[in-house]
């Protein structure tokens, strides 16, 4: 029988820190879980508690009291999320190569202009005026797709992990005739596909948590974000608790605006939870690079 190593005094601290660390996470979500199922007014009287103490669901009730609006910005985030990351990823993708290329004679004058983009802005006023009066995107779909495609930080994180790769492997395809397209696309991209990955998942968060686009530009209520839908539904949430305070409405009952909140952030983060374990490997492998035959 094989003996089993005892821990040690710094491997069981070590344990307890990432237990505590694991607990410092899951606590809050199932906290966030038990309290938009429960009833209000058991909140009030017990307060948040991991287990319901009186389960309820007319917090999920008043945010899909309206399903087909809900759906139909469901329907539309998904869309411009999924359409921006992939075309973000792409052009990014292929712009950072050439910076990435010594032998580029513009290299430096662009790598310059995408920092000066990252350091100084046009302002609000100026690119609204540029979106509403020059290109005519707002109440178009291509308002949550164009503007903002290009990340200058993502672009140089992409572009310093592109010179990472060996100098040998770029010339070895040359010599076996391969153009600069296919050596972007069928060796540097693929062997850059962790960092392409982590930068598409944080650019795909941030498309769908953006609710500020649909407020500046959005009048049509078929073309609502999600974001931008379900801090209307608060707003209106929390002037119908306002009259439900002063006793003119719902004839004294207690309106759920805790678990009315924790049930919306849910509704909210529910695809980004299911799209994140697709990418947990990249961000678990880092960016992990391919090697050059002898």
């Amino acid at each position: 029988m094989k003996k089993k190593k005892k821990l040690g005094k710094g491997q069981i601290v070590l344990h307890a820190a990432f237990i505590l660390l694991v607990l410092m996470y899951v606590v809050p979500f199932v906290l966030t879980i038990s309290i938009s199922f429960s009833d209000e007014t058991s909140l009030i009287r017990n307060g948040y508690s991991l287990i319901p103490h009186e389960f309820s669901l007319e917090a999920y009730k008043m945010v899909f009291r309206n399903p087909g609006q809900i759906l139909q910005s469901y329907k539309v985030t998904i869309l411009f999320t999924v359409v921006a990351t992939a075309l973000a990823v792409l052009v990014m993708g292929v712009m950072a190569y050439p910076l990435s290329r010594p032998t580029f004679r513009f290299r430096g004058p662009l790598s310059f202009f995408v920092l000066f983009t990252m350091l100084f802005s046009g302002g609000m006023v100026p690119t609204y005026l540029l979106i509403v009066k020059y290109l005519h995107m707002d109440n178009t779909i291509w308002v949550y797709i164009l503007p903002g495609l290009v990340s200058a930080y993502n672009l140089i994180i992409i572009r310093t992990n592109y010179r990472s790769l060996p100098e040998e492997l770029i010339e070895a395809a040359k010599i076996d005739g391969a153009r600069e397209l296919y050596i972007c696309f069928k060796i540097v991209m693929p062997l850059c596909k962790p960092v392409l990955a982590s930068v598409g998942f944080l650019f795909f968060v941030a498309k769908w948590n953006d609710w500020n686009t649909a407020l500046l530009y959005i009048t049509d209520p078929k073309l609502y974000s999600l974001q931008y839908l379900l801090q209307k539904i608060l707003n209106e949430a929390e002037f119908l608790k306002q009259l439900a305070e002063a006793g003119e409405l719902m004839g004294g009952e207690v309106f759920p605006s805790e678990s009315y909140r924790y049930a919306m952030a849910l509704v909210a983060a529910g695809p980004v939870l299911c799209v994140f374990p697709f990418f947990q490997k990249y961000f678990a492998r880092g960016m992990t690079l391919g090697g050059v035959k002898g």
